[in-house]
């Protein structure tokens, strides 16, 4: 994407050098200090767009991007706030009010306290618009009550998204607090050249934007520079300059048309502002993989997932298909109606046809399918390509959103696996079997293999997904999508497998950086020899994503084992991962992510400090407390561990790991006989986890309870065959008790 610029012709030199115009050259060079350095393009302002480009301008005007945020205006604001009372499904009255021309609601505030308070920005406009309300500290909060633009109502989102739980006013999730806070949630994807401005020591925000809304150079990057050029005269242009633009819109790939679009239609985490002169996606971000709890194991939304997740993993965008080709880029509108959409590439004859999708149309009631017995249905929009292919379901309440990865409908994987398909979704009355009964009625018995099976494997630690993980993870281009093999990649790391690390460190040389970037998160070295050989390298990479996960992981290291060359490269890759985690700082997750930075360089004190911050931000953010639990216990603070791994348990009892925890950590406190309990309650409910039986049969030993020692000792060995330690164990086990035909057994096992 990036281009080199060539050299102006000395004719060319020359007539700029003539033309220019004195007043020009004295703004472009000689600026007063405080104004914008000319050298570097800055944002002007999307009104300046608008003498040149007047047709996009009138065909983005009133589109979702115009409308993304406003003023609160008479004009802008669609709910009703003529003394409206709205009585939510719990029972709280609240009151929609206009006062001196303002617009206000009497709810409940911070702490569950009601209050009025006045809405300073409208937020989005179809099917919903959501309500902005200051602050201190320059937050601005969404309000759970939202106006529904198709049915004119007001509606409770909370109530509506969160059905299944009890939002009060300390739960991270309520109105006032972060999960609903515009700064750090939403604000960057509705307005241009947004500046988060978040001060990790103060708590502090000082939000700017350049536009309120998605304007201009949102999209094409500030637009000083562009003004410059189109100052000149025609033929004192570069013409080989993008029109002094610094974001390139034109003859692009789909991977690059589509990363342009992702910075706000993906899920995905931040490393800073947005930086138009960084082109690569993975420069500023890190896009979430479609696996659970996001996504459903084959890949389908589940969460809020914005698009890129799923378009990515589609035929279409392995095809060069680009969001343009289906969406004007300027109105937003579908460049084409009903199937005529996807009959720019698919067609007519061939799939616009009953013989095709078995649906009734307007002009041919019964359709005849082979020597199969005659089909009757109901008229409606089960012709439609978008109706099979285009599965979809509701969000935040009111939002139908169509899932993009233009899968096949698989009624078989909604048995296998529970993930919904587009025929139950309209026949909602049928059962999966009736719709795979007609799928193979139609279309026969065959299926290809669908990595959702693999995944999922993946998601439940299955081992026996093992090797089709590691096939798709070191598939090529064409066999899988990037994104999958990425999503194969990161599940490897949760098996304890030779087979698996050799396949993350293989994927820390993949050709696609996004495979590369999660194979170093999944890497797990076995001793500082691998860590340098394998991670040193990447500090070097040329996506920013990779060389800071690389430089996190290289905490690991001590300095003094890192090869001089390394040393400067990740320092400025590790302070570029402590920058990205400050940016994210007001989320429990970017503290947590300090708190380990800070741990593993042996700085005990802020580790501990941004833990706290993490759950002072979110008290249910269980992976900070986990942490904090394990430096506790490194400093010997054993109590407020052992306190700290109680509650998690009692919070998150399905978190087993949390017991093997505790249970080591009662050992190391002398409670044996309660870390014996602890420990096998761990080994009940992870049966496949050697080091559980192993720890539990050298405790069963020391507390004398030897048949138990001995059964949780080869347990250890069955699961693990071969390992050394566990051979050792069972050898003296033996040769203690005396059985000297066992011991010298194992310890033959363990010579060879």
């Amino acid at each position: 994407m990036n281009k080199q610029w060539k050299h102006i012709a000395l004719f060319a030199a020359i007539v700029l050098a003539l033309t220019i115009p004195g007043q020009w050259v004295k703004y472009r060079y000689f600026s007063p200090v405080g104004e914008p350095s000319s050298l570097q393009p800055y944002f002007v302002g999307g009104e300046k767009c608008v003498e040149c480009h007047k047709i996009e301008y009138d065909q983005w005007l009133n589109s979702h991007h115009d409308l993304a945020m406003d003023t609160a205006t008479e004009k802008s604001v669609l709910g009703n706030f003529d003394d409206k009372v709205f009585v939510s499904n719990g029972g709280d009255t609240s009151r929609f009010y206009r006062k001196e021309g303002k617009f206000y609601v009497h709810t409940k505030g911070p702490g569950g306290i009601p209050g009025d308070f006045q809405i300073a920005y409208t937020f989005g406009w179809w099917p919903l618009q959501q309500y902005l309300i200051p602050f201190d500290k320059g937050r601005l909060q969404t309000l759970n009550l939202t106006w529904d633009s198709d049915k004119n109502r007001w509606y409770d989102m909370a109530e509506a998204v969160y059905a299944d739980q009890n939002i009060t006013p300390d739960d991270w999730l309520y109105w006032t607090n972060q999960a609903q806070n515009w700064n750090g949630m939403c604000a960057e994807c509705h307005s241009t050249h947004l500046q988060k401005n978040f001060n990790p020591s103060t708590h502090a925000y000082h939000t700017t934007w350049s536009d309120i809304n998605v304007n201009c150079e949102s999209c094409h990057g500030p637009g000083s520079a562009h003004l410059d050029w189109a100052a000149l005269p025609e033929t004192a242009r570069p013409a080989n300059n993008n029109a002094g633009l610094v974001t390139v819109t034109h003859d692009l790939s789909a991977p690059q048309y589509v990363d342009q679009c992702a910075r706000c239609h993906a899920r995905r985490s931040a490393l800073g502002d947005f930086s138009h002169f960084d082109h690569a996606f993975l420069d500023n971000y890190v896009p979430e993989l479609p696996h659970e709890p996001f996504y459903y194991s084959d890949g389908q939304i589940l969460e809020e997932d914005y698009v890129y997740g799923s378009f990515t993993q589609s035929k279409m965008f392995t095809n060069d298909v680009k969001c343009n080709d289906c969406h004007d880029p300027h109105s937003l509108d579908l460049v084409k109606t009903g199937n005529a959409l996807c009959l720019q590439c698919h067609r007519a004859e061939i799939y616009d046809t009953p013989a095709h999708h078995f649906h009734k149309i307007a002009d041919n009631p019964e359709l005849q399918h082979g020597n199969h017995r005659k089909m009757v249905y109901k008229e409606g929009e089960g012709a439609l390509c978008i109706n099979c292919h285009m599965n979809g379901q509701y969000y935040m309440g009111v939002d139908y959103r169509r899932d993009h990865s233009f899968r096949i409908p698989r009624p078989d994987l909604t048995i296998s696996l529970g993930v919904p398909n587009a025929c139950n979704s309209c026949h909602t009355d049928k059962t999966p079997q009736w719709a795979e009964k007609y799928i193979t009625l139609w279309y026969g018995k065959s299926r290809n293999a669908h990595y959702g099976s693999t995944i999922a494997g993946g998601e439940n630690a299955d081992t026996s997904a093992i090797p089709r993980l590691i096939g798709i993870a070191t598939a090529s281009d064409d066999q899988y999508p990037a994104i999958v093999r990425a999503t194969a990649m990161s599940l490897l790391a949760g098996y304890q497998d030779q087979r698996c690390y050799q396949t993350i460190v293989t994927g820390l040389n993949n050709p696609d950086p996004l495979v590369r970037t999660y194979a170093v998160q999944a890497y797990q070295p076995f001793d500082y020899d691998n860590l340098k050989n394998d991670l040193e390298p990447l500090l070097n990479d040329p996506v920013n994503a990779v060389r800071i996960e690389a430089a996190d992981k290289l905490t690991l290291l001590p300095p003094e084992q890192m090869d001089s060359m390394f040393i400067r490269p990740y320092h400025e890759a590790l302070k570029a991962f402590e920058d990205a985690m400050n940016y994210t700082a007001d989320f429990a997750a970017g503290r947590h992510s300090l708190g380990n930075l800070y741990a593993n360089l042996g700085e005990k004190d802020s580790a501990i400090a941004q833990y706290l911050e993490a759950l002072k931000i979110d008290k249910a953010f269980y992976p900070a407390k986990v942490n904090l639990a394990m430096i506790y216990n490194k400093n010997g603070e054993n109590e407020k561990a052992e306190k700290l791994f109680r509650e998690l348990i009692a919070e998150h009892p399905d978190l087993y790991d949390i017991y093997y925890s505790l249970g080591l950590l009662l050992a190391e406190m002398k409670k044996y006989d309660e870390a014996a309990s602890v420990l096998q309650k761990a080994s009940e409910l992870m049966p496949d986890r050697s080091r559980i039986y192993y720890n539990l049969g050298l405790l069963y030993q020391y507390l004398g309870r030897t048949d138990f020692a001995e059964k949780a000792l080869l347990n250890a060995l069955t699961l693990e065959n071969g390992n050394p330690e566990y051979i050792y164990a069972l050898a003296e086990f033996y040769a203690k008790q005396g059985n000297r035909q066992k011991a010298e057994y194992y310890y033959k096992m363990l010579k060879r």
